[in-house]
């Protein structure tokens, strides 16, 4: 499956673009929001990662759809307390998108497989 490995370097292309985006958080951030930004976004990978591996690949992915909705909240909060600007917040709303739209993709056709 194509979306897999694509969905997975998004994923990773988010760590990359966002760690240096918390790094200069104010301290009391960084330390609170910026953790559990950080810690989500890993967590985000391992599940995809697992899901890669075939097994329980619908439970991966539900997880990471789950955290995946945590990154989206903690993201909004980020913008909402002045963590980064407008036109972070909609590039970031749109990679966050664009996983969800390919976890979601994945997800179905791990369903239906499953069915058959």
């Amino acid at each position: 499956m194509m979306f897999e490995l694509s969905v997975i370097q998004k994923a990773y292309d988010l760590i990359k673009w966002y760690v240096p985006i918390i790094n200069r958080m104010p301290r009391g951030y960084k330390f609170t929001l910026g953790d559990r930004l950080q810690m989500n976004l890993l967590n985000l990978l391992e599940h995809l990662v697992r899901a890669k591996q075939k097994e329980d690949r619908v439970a991966a992915l539900e997880s990471a759809n789950v955290v995946l909705e945590m990154i989206r909240h903690l993201t909004r909060l980020a913008f909402d307390f002045g963590m980064m600007n407008m036109k972070r917040y909609e590039y970031i709303s749109i990679q966050l998108d664009g996983v969800g739209v390919e976890i979601g993709s994945w997800l179905k056709a791990s369903r239906r497989k499953g069915k058959t």
